[in-house]
C-alpha cells in the first residue's frame, strides 16, 4: 500500500530547501572569491595586514619545523664526526709512533755521528795513532785495574804506549801478545801520570785508586788552589804521554790536591788509539847508561882477577 501524500511532501521539501541551501553557498563563495579576486588585482596592498598576520600566526609552527631539522642534520653531523675524529685519531697516534721510533733512531745516529767525528778528529791530529782497536773486556774482580785491547804486535803496538780515547787517556800499554795487548788503566794503584790544571801551571801527580777514581796530589805543597770543577791533563813530564790529552775533573778537595773523577770511563769508551811515545828517544838515552851498566862492571871484576 502506498505511504501517505504528507509524509512525501514533507521529505521533499526538506531536501529542496537542503539542496537550495548549498547552492546558496557555493554561490555567495563564488562570489566572494571573485571579489576579493578583482580586489587583489586591482588593489593589492589591501591584502598586506591580512598576509602578514597570517605568517605571524604560521611561524612558530615553521620555526619548530626548521629547529627539528637543524637539530636532526647537527645529530647525525655529530655522530659522522664522531666516527670521523675517531679514524683520524688512530692515525694520528700511529704516526706519532712511528715518529718517535725515527726520533730514537736519528738520536742514536747522531751520538754514533758524533763518536766517529770525535775518534776521526783524533786521528787527524798531528799525532798519527799506531793503531786502533777495541776494549775487548777489563777486570773487575780484583783491586788491580787493567783493560786488555784487540790490537798487538802484529798491528804495531809496544809496551808503554800511551792508550787515548775522543774523551781522553785511558792508559798505558802494559803487556803485548801478537793480536792483543793488556793495558795499565789510569784507576790501577800502580800508575802515575804527571798532569797540570789546563788553565794554568798548576802541577801535579794522578794517581790511581782501586775505587775507579784518581788521587790528585800537588807537587808544590802549601794554599790548596783547586777548585772543584778543575780539569786536569797530561804535563808532558817523563816523556811518556804527549801534553794536553784529558786525564780528570775534580770532584773533591783534599789536603794535599784532590780526588779526580776520570774523564774515560773504559766501560763507557769502545775504540780507543795506541799513541807512541811522546819522546821514545830521550827515554831510550836516559835508559842507556842502566842498560850499558852490567857489561862495564863485568869488564871491570874480569880485569880485577886477571
Amino acid at each position: 500500500m502506498a505511504p501517505p501524500q504528507a509524509q512525501r511532501a514533507g521529505a521533499n521539501k526538506k531536501a529542496q530547501l537542503g539542496l537550495f541551501a548549498g547552492y546558496v553557498f557555493a554561490s555567495a563563495g563564488a562570489l566572494i572569491g571573485a571579489l576579493l579576486l578583482i580586489i587583489s588585482l586591482w588593489r593589492p596592498e589591501t591584502f598586506n595586514g591580512l598576509r602578514s598576520m597570517a605568517s605571524d600566526a604560521a611561524a612558530p609552527v615553521g620555526e619548530a619545523g626548521a629547529s627539528g631539522r637543524t637539530g636532526s642534520r647537527s645529530f647525525f653531523e655529530a655522530i659522522a664526526g664522531y666516527y670521523d675524529a675517531g679514524s683520524k685519531n688512530a692515525a694520528l697516534e700511529e704516526e706519532i709512533a712511528v715518529a718517535r721510533v725515527r726520533l730514537a733512531e736519528a738520536q742514536a745516529l747522531e751520538q754514533e755521528n758524533a763518536r766517529l767525528k770525535a775518534l776521526l778528529g783524533i786521528i787527524e791530529s798531528e799525532i798519527e795513532p799506531v793503531a786502533t782497536g777495541r776494549l775487548i773486556g777489563s777486570s773487575s774482580a780484583s783491586t788491580r785495574r787493567f783493560g786488555y785491547l784487540g790490537a798487538g804486535r802484529n798491528d804495531g803496538v809496544r809496551v808503554g804506549m800511551p792508550v787515548t780515547s775522543p774523551m781522553g787517556l785511558v792508559g798505558r800499554v802494559l803487556e803485548t801478545g801478537a793480536t792483543t795487548s793488556r793495558i795499565l788503566l789510569l784507576t790501577d794503584p800502580e800508575s802515575i801520570v804527571p798532569v797540570r790544571r789546563a788553565t794554568d801551571d798548576v802541577v801535579a801527580f794522578a794517581e790511581g785508586r782501586a775505587d775507579g777514581s784518581l788521587r790528585i796530589r800537588l807537587i808544590n805543597l802549601g794554599i790548596n788552589p783547586l777548585e772543584e770543577g778543575d780539569i786536569f791533563v797530561t804535563s808532558g813530564a817523563g816523556g811518556l804521554f804527549r801534553p794536553g790529552i784529558a786525564v780528570a775533573v775534580v770532584s773533591e778537595l783534599t789536603e794535599d790536591g784532590a780526588i779526580g773523577r776520570l774523564l774515560s770511563n773504559p766501560a763507557a769508551t769502545d775504540f780507543v788509539l795506541v799513541e807512541p811515545i811522546f819522546q821514545a828517544e830521550a827515554i831510550e838515552a836516559a835508559n842507556a847508561p842502566l842498560l850499558s851498566e852490567t857489561p862495564a862492571e863485568e869488564d871491570a871484576e874480569a880485569e880485577e882477577e886477571s
